[in-house]
């Protein structure tokens, strides 16, 4: 029997991260974030590609293919000069002034990413690849240059287990474009047609983010959030749906990336703020439908997997779950270019083995330790208490049955950006009073921003309204809650009584379902406020130091890490 083939997939962008990959299996993943506790780091991934390979317990010499995602001139330009990638860093997360030519330096940045990648832009970013990878043990590393919208395609259909479906990818651009429609058939994928980066739907919404003084590539789920609390205005009203009209499939801007932003805040000098956030919403809940319902007609297809920035936009995603033309949807849960590395490598595998599916059951891809790893840390620290409990589960249970918020650390850790169950903060669903303390003594974030439930199935068939069965796992859609229901739930809930659920089965394995299913053994029901933890503007904890520093800086009183119960000494 042939050897699977190990293939190495990097990302060194906009939250870098690496994942590893043998045959069909998917060893490991993660993003440079958590190690270095930048919130979404960018640069040369090597302190991931070190866990990736102590985890897994490779040699560089065994890995066989390193596939490394985008060459277009923009990209490669910082792989040259890296200073330009810090910069805009500081720039983007609001860590330094804008200072001279702010305007004039981000216009040509956006003429920059619309240049498509060449033979020299590729050549140039391999002369950068392969010393880097070199000081990290590759001796003569074989790369494969993954485009960037294959690698968010490779996500979004291999582990679908669909056998056939339509592939979509939006973001704001990657490789001189802003989207692609892709088919996939019989184990291939044929492309459909490509969007070019200057009609991009995703450079549209960075640019409702930066006027409404957010974080572009960072904030855009406030503003949808934002956008919940405007009086609706009609369609036929929007300014903002001027702005794009469609030739066939492709979707097309009036104007470039710069006067669209000078057209937008002209916009916004008319509008409030919340006003603004639901036309810009609005905006890509109109097009991004008509997209997906021609796409469905056009192609013959019934299912649909979607990847790309815009797919996490949640309401959006609630719109295409409901569509009558659509059969079922996957949405990859890391959807962003932080989910560039596991395509890349998917996409090589692809290419080199026609290897075409992936058994995804979850995404518990990171770090895992031990409970004799964690008693050393824990002995360590002074100022708490700790208990060793036979099962974590019931006393987590128990402790949310009280009303207790507490800290939860158990097993691999979530790959993506949503908190799953591994690296999470837990708190009872009913009180609003939870929630605002949440928001604005612990997380920090804006008082508008709500927080996601996790629950049984057999809950969410009785909580939600437009529940179709099939779990959320991922958290990647909204769902209506019954007005009836809104009372139970409200501190999980949005102003138009919406939420994010993660949607598990009751019989699934693993410790977080079931702490949920001690819980429901005690309340009746088994659903907890379930966010990242971390606190604002860090990265989710990765390690057990890393989840008592946290510990010991908020007022939170009960951790539940690996078997151990931990409480503060006072």
């Amino acid at each position: 029997m042939k050897k699977p083939k190990v293939i190495l997939g990097i990302w060194d962008g906009h939250d870098a991260g690496v994942a590893l990959l043998r045959g069909s299996e998917i060893l490991f993943a993660i993003n440079e974030e958590r190690l270095t506790r930048r919130k979404l780091e960018v640069g040369f991934p090597k302190l991931s590609i070190h866990a990736a390979l102590k985890a897994t317990g490779l040699t560089p010499d065994e890995v066989d293919t390193v596939a490394v995602s985008t060459t277009d001139f923009a990209k490669t330009l910082t792989r040259i000069f890296p200073s330009l990638k810090e910069s805009y860093y500081q720039l983007r997360r609001h860590k330094i002034p804008p200072g001279l030519f702010y305007e004039q330096k981000k216009c040509l940045k956006y003429w920059l990413t619309t240049l498509a990648p060449s033979s020299l832009t590729q050549m140039m970013s391999q002369r950068v690849i392969i010393p880097q990878l070199r000081r990290e043990g590759f001796r003569n590393p074989k790369i494969e240059w993954i485009a960037h919208h294959d690698s968010h395609a490779a996500t979004a259909i291999f582990p679908s287990g669909f056998e056939k479906a339509l592939i979509l990818i939006l973001d704001g651009i990657g490789d001189g474009l802003s989207g692609s429609i892709m088919s996939f058939e019989n184990g291939r994928v044929s492309p459909v047609m490509n969007l070019d980066g200057r009609d991009s739907l995703g450079i549209f919404f960075e640019h409702v983010t930066n006027l409404l003084n957010m974080r572009e590539l960072e904030d855009e789920g406030k503003v949808m959030a934002l956008a919940t609390y405007a009086s609706p205005i009609p369609d036929q009203d929007n300014p903002m749906l001027k702005v794009f009209s469609f030739d066939g499939l492709k979707i097309k801007a009036m104007h470039s990336h710069r006067q669209m932003y000078l057209e937008l805040k002209k916009v916004f000098w008319r509008y409030p703020s919340e006003q603004f956030a639901f036309l810009a919403q609005r905006t890509l809940e109109v097009i991004v439908l008509e997209l997906v319902k021609k796409s469905l007609k056009e192609t013959g297809h019934r299912n649909l997997v979607y990847a790309g920035g815009l797919a996490s936009n949640i309401k959006i995603n609630r719109h295409i779950r409901n569509l009558s033309t659509l059969e079922k949807l996957f949405i990859f849960p890391h959807m962003g270019d932080g989910g560039q590395a596991l395509g890349a490598a998917m996409w090589a595998n692809y290419q080199e083995s026609e290897v075409a599916s992936y058994d995804m059951k979850n995404v518990y891809f990171g770090p895992q330790f031990g409970n004799e790893e964690i008693e050393t840390k824990l002995k360590e620290q002074n100022g708490i208490r700790v208990e060793r409990i036979q099962n974590p589960s019931l006393v987590a249970a128990e402790l949310i049955a009280k009303g207790q918020t507490l800290f939860w650390f158990q097993n691999r850790m979530e790959y993506g950006p949503r908190s799953l169950g591994a690296r999470s903060i837990i708190a009872p669903v009913h009180s609003s009073e939870v929630k605002d303390a949440l928001n604005l003594r612990l997380k920090k974030r804006v008082w508008y921003q709500p927080f996601c439930p996790s629950m049984l199935h057999s809950d969410a068939t009785h909580i939600l309204e437009d529940y179709d069965g099939v779990p959320n796992q991922f958290m990647t859609c909204a769902y209506q809650v019954k007005k009836e229901k809104r009372e139970m739930v409200t501190g999980v809930i949005g102003v138009d009584g919406s939420c994010r659920p993660q949607i598990l089965k009751d019989n699934d394995e693993g410790i977080f379902v079931q702490m949920l299913r001690e819980l429901k053994k005690l309340t009746g029901v088994g659903i907890v406020l379930n966010t990242s933890l971390n606190i604002h503007g860090e990265p989710l904890v990765c390690t057990p130091g890393d989840v008592l520093r946290t510990f010991l800086k908020t007022d939170i009183q009960d951790l539940i890490i690996g078997n151990f119960h931990v409480t503060k000494a006072q």
